[in-house]
């Protein structure tokens, strides 16, 4: 009797309808039955409660573009300490295993340290000192 290998997958489909049905029932009906009183308060965009002032196209400090991407970095590199901390247990059973695995992630956590420390020492995560471009000229 051939079996259908396709039919473990058919919750997953079915889900995806249910989760598409229900976005769609949510759009359908909030545009069926929701009021539509315009005024120019509720046409103005949504600037947090703040007016806004001077011109949007100033220029940002490349501090915060750095810091959000070692933000990132580092937070998909700590993930990975995830997989090694729910396996760590499984590996102290096998011979040899489990201090290989130690020190395994004992070096990679060393590598991470090393360019945590690297940017700490050139200063990417000190927001004090002004950039070269701030500095007035005397």
């Amino acid at each position: 009797m051939a079996e259908n290998q396709l039919a473990p997958y058919l919750p997953v489909l079915l889900q995806l309808l249910v989760a598409a049905g229900i976005g769609t029932g949510m759009i359908v009906l909030s545009a069926i039955l929701g009021q539509r009183k315009y005024s120019r308060m509720k046409m103005q965009p949504y600037e947090c409660g703040i007016t806004p002032t001077g011109d949007a196209q100033h220029r940002f400090s490349v501090k915060f573009y750095l810091v959000a991407m070692l933000f990132i970095l580092f937070d998909v590199e700590a993930i990975f300490l995830i997989p090694w901390a729910v396996v760590y247990r499984d590996l102290l059973k096998i011979p040899g295993a489990g201090l290989f695995g130690f020190w395994e992630m004992m070096v990679y956590i060393g590598i991470v340290l090393v360019g945590f420390f690297y940017i700490w020492k050139k200063g990417v995560l000190d927001w004090n000192t002004p950039e070269p471009s701030e500095v007035p000229n005397e």
